[in-house]
């Protein structure tokens, strides 16, 4: 995998660009890692709920998280660090804090006062955090690498970027690229995922046969969520493209800068250096694409994968991209990290299912409204949900 970082500048903008490469040939062996990782990581941040009890899910989702992408970003020991896991959690938040801020400055005024604004210099001095962090562990690889022939590389993102580097990337550019990885991933697949528990509150219906099904494949892999286990979970990726359909993280999936001057079937020509976005949540509420869309059915994706073609099934996953399904992008530049992301949102969803009864608190029947901020639209990070432990 090749990832360019480009840092935010004065005009608000930030350029994060994965150039090639996936996560794909890698899943198999980090799977059981990360399956690991995700047990621990509920046990750690859950309360016992013996008895109902309420729980801000999100944030219990970012630490949870934070911890999972940490020890396939940097490795288990690092993602225990307080001030990585600090820096995972927070670092979105400030960059989108800086670029507000910079935003509100007149056009002007941004080359001579846009460094300046608070909220950049707390983006800057979050930088400079994570290089410190990462300096001597990148350093003592590299040593390694070099001097010791026996050396077992550690099998995570940022060897993978050291060895993909070979030697001339400099520590700072091997940092900012993670930076770049925890703005990508960290909040996207928490919101997903809080999206996920606010829907499952309000379906109580689905939560047995998803749980039935979760514990019939773990039976079937040595009782643990293999990488053949989570493609097998039929039910569980239905309900959660579902989910995500009704409930995307943006009204618009993704945005383009035209390049070169085209004229569309129509006729309509659309001129160079314009921004063009797609409407994903128009998409998700057609009912040419989704028969019935403005209904909610977990088992709509699981319905149609049970012809058993080979076109159904690819067509109606989770990770799909297609122009039917636009939360991970389309075409080329698809989110490369679609397929870790999928996976890991799987196992925690399984992981909760298994253990925990879901509901709404209050008696409530109906699921949290959204929070929409311009094209952004994300589930209310400050509402809690019900769990009570499952009892075998």
């Amino acid at each position: 995998m090749e990832v360019k970082y480009t840092k935010m500048n004065v005009e608000g903008t930030l350029g994060i660009h994965i150039v090639k490469g996936d996560l794909t040939p890698a899943l198999p062996r980090l799977n059981a890692m990360v399956c690991q990782e995700v047990d621990n990581a509920v046990r750690e941040y859950m309360p016992p709920c013996e008895d109902w009890t309420e729980v801000c899910i999100n944030s219990t989702l970012l630490e949870v998280i934070a911890k999972v992408s940490g020890c396939v970003f940097v490795g288990p020991e690092m993602s225990k660090n307080p001030e990585y896991l600090d820096s995972c959690k927070n670092y979105t938040v400030d960059l989108m804090s800086a670029v507000s801020a910079i935003k509100t400055l007149r056009p002007w005024l941004k080359p001579f006062l846009g460094h300046r604004v608070p909220e950049l210099r707390r983006v800057r001095e979050r930088e400079s955090q994570v290089i410190k962090l990462l300096t001597p562990i990148v350093e003592e690889r590299m040593r390694l690498m070099a001097t010791d022939p026996n050396w077992q590389q550690p099998d995570d993102m940022l060897q993978w970027m050291i060895n993909r580097s070979n030697g001339k990337a400099t520590v700072a550019e091997i940092a900012e690229a993670q930076l770049g990885l925890i703005f990508a991933a960290i909040h996207t697949t928490t919101i997903t995922v809080t999206n996920i528990m606010y829907c499952l509150a309000v379906t109580p219906e689905y939560l047995e046969p998803i749980r039935n099904e979760v514990r019939t494949l773990m039976a079937e892999n040595g009782g643990s969520i293999t990488f053949r286990a989570l493609q097998q979970m039929e039910r569980l990726d239905s309900y959660m493209k579902e989910a995500t359909r009704l409930f995307p993280i943006g009204i618009t999936s993704f945005t383009r800068r035209v390049l070169k001057g085209f004229t569309l079937s129509n006729g309509q020509y659309i001129p160079p250096n314009v921004l063009i976005e797609a409407p994903g949540a128009a998409v998700y509420a057609d009912n040419q694409l989704y028969p019935g869309a403005e209904e909610f059915d977990g088992n709509r994706a699981y319905k149609l994968r049970a012809s058993g073609k080979a076109a159904d099934i690819a067509r109606n996953q989770f990770v799909t991209t297609n122009e039917a399904n636009l939360n991970f992008g389309y075409g080329r530049h698809a989110c490369p990290g679609r397929f870790f992301a999928t996976n890991e949102i799987k196992m925690i969803v399984a992981r909760m299912v298994l253990e925990y009864n879901i509901k709404m608190p209050d008696g409530l029947t109906e699921r949290f409204p959204q929070i929409d901020i311009g094209r952004m639209t994300m589930p209310h990070p400050g509402k809690n949900l019900l769990f009570k432990k499952v009892v075998i």
